[in-house]
């Protein structure tokens, strides 16, 4: 079967993938980093996580901070992302997560979280992407992620910024996100359980294996 459901973790899983993670945010609250990197079922471990950084201009994850240092603790693979408000400034949004976000090798790229346009026209809304995908790129030295569902890639981001790795939210889906292109990310769930966390947690898968996601972590 191309999809198996765990009761521990109250999902179905797919199972043609061999690195799963998650993604939190303050909604998550206090995680026990510990028990998430403990948890194993049937062969299956968590073994990264993306972590809400900052948002628009100004805003930090009141969270942030704390499950950046203790995901890393754990021996968990972390990345960070930046919840993006279109009608704002791409540039100055970027250096919100820049003046927040200390990324050292073995992290995860940065992540670009666009799923709105706020008023904004595609044009629009993608000059201020590119804005702040140019200024982090030259940053950090690495090409983010852009995270986005899979309406919100066909209506606004298709055929644009295909070099830049993708991570697609798809649910109810059994063997891949449905998108036409290749995604290095996919968030099959939003209603996973784990260990150390108190509610509902997004699952994701990696596509590939643990070379090709050695390969994209920070040198």
């Amino acid at each position: 079967p191309s999809s198996v459901r765990y009761r521990e973790f109250g999902i179905s899983i797919p199972t043609n993938y061999e690195i799963h993670g998650i993604d939190v945010s303050r909604y998550q609250q206090r995680i026990s980093w510990e028990a998430v990197k403990e948890m194993e079922v049937a062969n299956i471990k968590l073994g990264f996580a993306f972590i809400k950084a900052t948002e628009g201009n100004g805003k930090v994850d009141p969270y942030f901070k704390r499950n950046w240092e203790r995901c890393k603790k754990a021996g968990i693979v972390r990345g960070a992302y930046h919840f993006f408000i279109a009608s704002k400034d791409g540039k100055t949004q970027a250096q919100n997560f820049a003046d927040n976000v200390k990324l050292e090798s073995g992290d995860l790229p940065p992540v670009l979280d666009v799923e709105q346009t706020n008023g904004q026209s595609g044009p629009a809304l993608r000059a201020e992407i590119k804005k702040w995908l140019d200024t982090l790129e030259e940053y950090y030295g690495v090409k983010p992620v852009i995270y986005t569902n899979a309406d919100f890639y066909k209506n606004y981001l298709e055929g644009y910024f295909d070099d830049y790795p993708l991570w697609v939210a798809h649910y109810l889906q059994l063997h891949q996100p449905r998108v036409n292109r290749t995604w290095t990310f996919w968030q099959h769930s939003e209603k996973g359980r784990v260990n150390g966390i108190y509610s509902k947690v997004d699952f994701n898968v990696f596509n590939g294996d643990s070379v090709a996601f050695r390969s994209i972590l920070i040198p």
